[in-house]
């Protein structure tokens, strides 16, 4: 994926994108040493369990962002090159302090609807009693980078993307819509062996939803404008 886009905003990379990356990368790091060389699983700690599960922690809704898959490069990879592509811009757009709250807000919404949706499923095929045995884990920034993914297509509808392997542009808006309807598509097929969390994709793209119209209608009486 290309962004098209110029960086009018200079070649530095703004501090919370920054230490968002080098966070990421340095758990992930650890992940895999501690797990290889030590059997020292951190998901079964700061993973996101479900709430009726023994290893649940409320820290959870907060830590499960800043893991990953500690045998998939490409899992935190990514993720954190869709945050240098796209979260640079929102922060010089936003500042440091509002992307980082925004951030924030999407990956924890993002972990409260993957909860629900287990619930919902869950809840439909085995009595209350058995939900402690629920031992699904979410780990991942995906929640919160389609976040940023959504706000990048409302803050720059028209920005023209070249996503790999298509050689045509195509605008941030559209591509937003349509990555966000084959998330729903995939979410509720729930096929067999499908360990991605789609609906936690979709729950950071409805928090950043919320979070953009909640700011704009507050810098609009304000008199401000983005």
């Amino acid at each position: 994926m290309q962004n098209s886009r110029r960086n009018s905003f200079g070649g530095v990379l703004p501090v919370v994108t920054k230490n968002i990356i080098i966070i990421n990368a340095i758990i992930w790091v650890a992940q895999f040493v501690l797990l290889r060389r030590g059997g020292i699983d951190l998901t079964q700690q700061f993973g996101l369990f479900f709430p009726a599960s023994e290893n649940f922690r409320i820290y959870q809704l907060v830590t499960y962002m800043f893991l990953h898959d500690p045998y998939s490069f490409s899992h935190v990879f990514f993720n954190m090159f869709a945050v240098f592509m796209f979260g640079r811009t929102l922060e010089h757009v936003w500042g440091p302090k509002r992307f980082l709250t925004y951030y924030m807000v999407t990956g924890i919404g993002a972990g409260l609807i993957q909860l629900l949706v287990i619930y919902l499923r869950a809840s439909a095929v085995i009595p209350p009693e058995m939900l402690s045995m629920i031992g699904s884990v979410t780990v991942g920034a995906s929640g919160a980078v389609f976040g940023i993914l959504l706000a990048f297509g409302m803050l720059f509808p028209n920005a023209q993307l070249f996503i790999i392997p298509f050689p045509f542009p195509i605008k941030a808006k559209w591509f937003v819509i349509g990555y966000g309807l084959l998330e729903l598509v995939f979410g509720v097929a729930n096929r067999t062996g499908d360990n991605v969390a789609h609906f936690a994709h979709l729950g950071g793209m409805l928090f950043g939803i919320f979070m953009i119209l909640y700011w704009r209608k507050k810098d609009k009486q304000h008199g401000r404008f983005y």
